[in-house]
């Protein structure tokens, strides 16, 4: 990595001012009741199954607004059904694998998997080691770079005890199975948890679109503009892909 790509890839800092600002991100859940019919209004599924996957530290609560829009326009919304996001990547990761599974023999087909921040990159992994069941990926504020290293829970590595090096040299390895489902990742700037760069797929060739959309971290999980992509990629023929 050059000096200057190293420097644009730094951990975001953890201080009052990126709390605050994260928080206010939350002012976003009005938008989605003033925006609730226009939302309705955007491409509807046929009951096809979508997994939801929540960020680090988080569990399906966080996920529940998101679901219900989802099941109103007409898909089969599920959360993960494994409580708190701890962390653990390779544990989680074959949890979440296992429910992909299951789910896919009971819909009788491919699902699939939309994640926030870390939940996105599970689903991403989730992906790679499933291609046959999973039709396509929607993530928003995921680190798919560096693992931890580029996001404020870099800066809790000693009390985790994370190498930061060694999980990004992971990340890095995971890669070498290409990906071949689409990924649509959905990324803002004024994310105050993950370097938004991070977030930027460095997959090259791979079935991958990036879409900008102007929220904080938190906010992603309440942003139309943000549920007006997913839906829209949701419904998608598969056969386009």
């Amino acid at each position: 990595m050059s000096t200057d790509s190293a420097r644009e890839l730094e951990t975001p800092a953890l201080t009052l001012g990126s709390f605050v600002r994260e928080a206010a991100g939350l002012f976003a859940l009005p938008g989605l009741a003033l925006e609730r019919r226009s939302l309705l209004a955007e491409p509807r599924g046929s009951g096809e199954c979508v997994l939801v996957l929540p960020g680090f530290g988080a569990d399906d609560r966080s996920t529940w607004i998101l679901r219900r829009y989802l099941s109103e326009i007409g898909y089969t919304a599920k959360g993960w059904g494994l409580g708190r996001n701890g962390g653990n990547v390779e544990e989680t990761l074959d949890r979440v694998l296992e429910r992909v599974d299951r789910l896919s023999k009971r819909h009788e087909g491919r699902l699939s998997l939309v994640g926030w921040s870390l939940g996105g990159y599970l689903a991403r992994e989730a992906a790679r080691d499933r291609p046959e069941r999973i039709r396509r990926v929607v993530t928003f504020g995921s680190p798919v770079i560096g693992g931890p290293k580029y996001t404020t829970a870099g800066s809790l590595a000693a009390r985790f005890d994370w190498d930061l090096d060694a999980i990004e040299r992971a990340v890095a390895l995971r890669k070498q199975t290409p990906l071949r489902v689409p990924v649509t990742a959905i990324y803002t700037r004024r994310d105050g948890v993950v370097n938004w760069r991070a977030c930027i797929d460095d997959e090259g060739g791979g079935p991958i679109e990036h879409h900008e959309v102007d929220a904080t971290h938190l906010g992603l999980g309440f942003s139309p503009d943000v549920y007006r992509i997913v839906a829209r990629v949701l419904a998608r023929p598969e056969a386009a892909d």
